[in-house]
Parts: structure tokens; sequence; C-alpha cells
């Protein structure tokens, strides 16, 4: 990041360049409000440091000569008196933050990294990130998925999407509908699964006022409200077996009937049924009608599990490392050589959702700049081919009863630093305690 400090205190201004070029911002450094104005435009900063009180254009001054300029660049207040009125004027012309000197290294760079977090661009746009509606990854075998998915996208078939618990199949679904010409109508998402069989019929299908016990007014069905845009039914081979020919009803003639109505709705929705059942298998039970299964495959569409393009899990890492520090006002600039093999020798059996959680609560644990082995949980890393974590034949403790909770304690501790060949550190992160803790315990057992 590109730093204008405004200091006319040589000793504070040096100070400060020093700790923020240490942590490799790229700093310009001026002793005065009008010599700040002069280098505004050939320096370009992204943020800028002043302080309040100086000779001549004093810090308040500056920053209201180049808003009034019309240029907007986030800027953080320091000062040595910590008046209230500073404090006010600060706050009304929209710093990001008030240090009062003489101010902690961490603060100021806390102050900074707040500011990476609220100005900073990852490879896809805020939206896309939170809304998700994108195939991360470049390998073939996306390329050839992305491919079907337009080619589906431009006609009004109903689409049938397999594919593993967690490979993306509501993503694959949002994707259709968005580069359909239904894009600006409803897309409307249901999982058949997490709704009791007594009420999938009313969520789908709508009611009318009195049509049962406790139906005191009308209501619309899902069905109803993704009318000119798309319905999208997870976990179809969980539908109740007797719904379904209502639900053939509709994809046949395009209409509904609420229950408790006696008029039936003309409809223009496209349905996109999802499922990581084997459905044939299901019509072959008896457990699903054949004449919806054929109605409902005209466009089949299979969703790759993870484990069969492993080569975008660096491209999947990267997304998920941009989503999760945003979500959670962390700075995360990538991930080590060793936490990345061990991500990419990983079986994904919960394919690209447990990949997300895993990258989740990495960021969340994280407490530098980069993820390492030690951030991914414990099944992941000691499946891996990372040394100091492999030794499988110590990694399990058999602990007779009686034994007491502090002989518990030091076996746990003394057989995890055997897990992580010595390294109390990753001993302590494992555990979930503080590295003092690790020593206190150490040195107790040594003085018994």
């Amino acid at each position: 990041m590109k730093i204008l400090i405004v200091d006319d205190d040589p000793q504070s201004l040096s100070s400060t360049s020093r700790i923020l070029e240490h942590a490799k911002h790229e700093v310009k450094s001026v002793s005065s409000g009008a010599s700040a104005l002069e280098c505004l435009v050939e320096f370009k900063p992204d943020l800028i440091i002043t302080d309040v009180r100086m000779p001549g254009m004093s810090g308040m001054q500056f920053v209201d000569s180049y808003q009034k300029k019309g240029i907007s660049i986030p800027f953080i207040v320091m000062t040595a008196f910590g008046e209230v009125q500073d404090a006010v004027w600060a706050m009304k012309m929209g710093a990001v933050d008030f240090l009062l000197k003489p101010f902690k290294k961490q603060d100021l760079c806390s102050a900074v990294d707040q500011v990476i977090i609220r100005t900073t661009k990852p490879n896809q746009s805020l939206n896309q990130i939170q809304s998700g509606i994108s195939l991360i990854g470049s390998s073939k075998t996306l390329q050839k998925l992305k491919v079907l998915i337009s080619q589906v996208a431009a006609t009004d078939a109903s689409v049938l999407v397999l594919g593993e618990s967690g490979s993306g199949k509501e993503q694959v679904s949002k994707l259709i509908h968005e580069q359909s010409s239904r894009a600006k109508q409803p897309f409307v998402a249901l999982n058949c699964a997490a709704i009791p069989e007594n009420l999938i019929e009313s969520e789908l299908f709508g009611y009318e006022r009195g049509a049962f016990s406790g139906a005191t007014q009308a209501r619309m069905g899902l069905i109803e409200a993704a009318n000119g845009g798309t319905l999208m039914l997870d976990e179809i081979g969980d539908m109740p077996l007797s719904l379904q020919p209502k639900l053939l009803r509709v994809l046949e003639t395009q209409t509904l009937r609420r229950l408790g109505s006696t008029q039936e709705k003309s409809l223009n929705v496209r349905i996109i049924a999802a499922t990581h059942q084997n459905l044939l298998e299901k019509v072959k039970q008896g457990l699903f009608r054949q004449d919806l299964y054929y109605r409902l495959e005209v466009m089949p569409l299979t969703v790759p599990a993870l484990r069969d393009h492993i080569e975008d899990i660096p491209e999947l890492t990267q997304f998920f490392l941009n989503k999760y520090s945003l979500e959670h006002q962390k700075i995360i600039q990538g991930i080590d050589s060793e936490a990345q093999a061990i991500l990419m020798n990983h079986s994904w059996p919960g394919n690209v959702r447990e990949l997300s959680n895993v990258l989740e609560r990495a960021v969340v644990l994280n407490s530098s700049k980069y993820i390492q082995a030690i951030d991914l949980p414990f099944h992941l890393v000691s499946r891996s081919d990372n040394p100091a974590l492999n030794d499988t034949t110590d990694s399990k403790i058999t602990i007779p009863l009686g034994t007491s909770l502090k002989e518990i304690e030091d076996i746990l501790i003394q057989k995890t630093l055997n897990l992580t060949k010595g390294d109390r550190a990753q001993a302590a992160k494992l555990l979930g305690v503080n590295e003092r803790t690790i020593y206190r315990r150490i040195n107790r057992s040594k003085e018994e």
C-alpha cells in the first residue's frame, strides 16, 4: 500500500515511516500540509496519515483542502494533544482512526490493516464473492462444464443436476439461471430433504384461506413465487412419492392449483432439479416415478467431485481466502507451500463445501498473513506428507481408567510434542493452549 505521512516532528515522522516500511508499505514522508498537497497527484497514495497541529497548513486544513478538490483518500489522524475537538473534527471528516502520540507499533499497523481490509480488491468483486455465483477453476473438467452450462442456459428445458454432496450443484443451478433469459426474474430454491413431508406440498403449491386447520390466510407457494424465473428443487430424490404426480403436472401443463382452490393459475417457470442419489435405482425400487424422472432429465448435467479436478484447488483456495478474509476482517495474503500441498493431497469427500469450511476455519484461527499447515485441521495434516506431523504410529493415546487428570495432561502434552517433533508452538496450537502453558507443564514435571 502507498502511504503518505505528514508530520512536522522529524523524530515522529522518521519512526512512523520505519514502522510502515518494515511492514512492506511504500512510504512518502513530508513535513507540512503544503508539501503533502503538492505530492498528492504525483505519488497517488492509497492512505494518508497526518498530524493535526502543524505550522502553516494544519492537518485539518490539508484534509479539508484535498477533499474539496474531489480527492477521496482515506486518512488516519495522529496527534500528541488528544483534544476533544480534534477527535470530533476527525470523525466528522471521515477519519479511519485517531492515534494519540506516542502510539504503539501494533496500534499503527492495526489501523493501516483496517484500511487494507476496506479497500482491498481481490480478483473477484465483493458482490461476486458474497453471492458465490461462480465456478472457480480453470481445469479442462470445469471448462467443459461451463460450456454445457452456457448451452443449457440458452434453452427453457428442464435440467437434472447430478453430483456428490458439496460439489456445487446449487452454484451450477444459479449459473444456469444467471446466464438465461430469466436472469432478471426470481431464482427460488427448495431443499426437498429439509422440509417435513406433511409441509412440503403447502410450501410448493401454496394454499387458500381455510384450506386446512391453521390456514388463516391465503399464501403463495414457492412454485408460484418463481413464476417467470427458475425453481431449483435440491435433493429431488427425497420428494414424497405422493407429491410427484402434482409436480409432473406442473412441468407438463405449466399450471398450478393452490391447496383448497378450484382455480388453476398459468405459470412460466423453469424447473432445475438436483440430487446426489441414483434416481434410476430409485425408479427400479418404486421410490421415484419413472415419468417424472424422464421429464426432469431432459438436460442432465454432472458436477464433478473435487478429487476429479484437484488442479483447481489453488484457485479455489485463493477465492475462499479472499472471501473469508473480507467476512472476518482479517488480512490473509495467501497460503504457504506446505499447507497447499496438504490441501492437494486430501481426498475431499465433502468436496468444495469441505474445502470452504477448512479454509474459513484456517482464516479465523490464523494469526499471521499466510495460512500454514498448523492452521489446518489435524485430520488433514496427520494424513499428509508433513514430516513434522505424520508420525501416525504415535498419534493415538490409550489411557487406563483411574488415571488422574494431571497425569492425563502430562501424557497428552508429551505425546503431542512427540507428534510435532518437539515443536512447542505447534503442540500448543494443536492443544488449543498458550505456548507458555506447555513450558510451565514441562517444568512442573521436571521439578516433580
